[in-house]
Formats: C-alpha cells, structure tokens, sequence
C-alpha cells in the first residue's frame, strides 16, 4: 500500500488505513476471486485510492486498474520481463522483472 501525505486512520486504530493511493495485492488460488471481485468492489468506494495492482503468484503477470477522472476504471495488464508498470499516481514504475526477482513461478494446482 502506498499513501500519499498524511496517514488517516479507522477510529484511532493503527493497523487500519482509510486514506490510500495505491494498494498491490499477490494473487493466489484462495485470494484471487475475492481480490478481483468483493475486495476491489470495497477498495473502489475510497475517494483516495487511485491505482490498484494485481500480482500473479504463478506468472510473470501484472495487471493495473487506474480510476479515471469520471470515475471509472480502466485496466493495462503487462507480462513481458521487459516492460514496467507505470506508477504515475505515485510518480514511479515497477519492472516486471525487478518484482519477480528471485521468485520461483510455478503452475497453480488449479491450472
């Protein structure tokens, strides 16, 4: 998760964040429905966040939802070892291969 300014949080809890920018989630076989669905159905409802970033566990694979400026959402996906995501709301990029550095890909037992 990535905030941008100040950290605002949930009725004076520490470990619940009410204010990010950006969110990065791994993919796995028991997360990845829930991830792409009721999850992100919630994280969409936060004003501040504005990037959403989707890791596959089992492939070189990257998936980015921006918000757009009306409010929708719009998604770029990259897997190619060469290619960066460009991070603008964070005025960054990840490389594909920088985040699977030392990272042994194996099929899913579901694939």
């Amino acid at each position: 998760m990535v905030i941008c300014g100040e950290r605002r949080f949930h009725d004076g809890r520490r470990d619940l964040v009410t204010n990010p920018t950006l969110i990065v989630e791994v993919l796995s076989d028991s997360t990845e429905a829930d991830d792409r669905s009721d999850k992100f159905r919630h994280y969409r409802s936060i004003q501040s966040l504005q990037a959403y970033l989707l890791l596959s566990q089992y492939r070189m694979q990257a998936e980015l939802l921006l918000r757009q400026p009306d409010g929708t959402w719009s998604l770029s996906s990259d897997q190619h070892p060469s290619e960066s995501i460009p991070l603008r709301v964070v005025e960054a990029e990840l490389s594909l291969s920088g985040a699977y550095d030392q990272v042994e890909l194996s099929r899913s037992p579901s694939l």
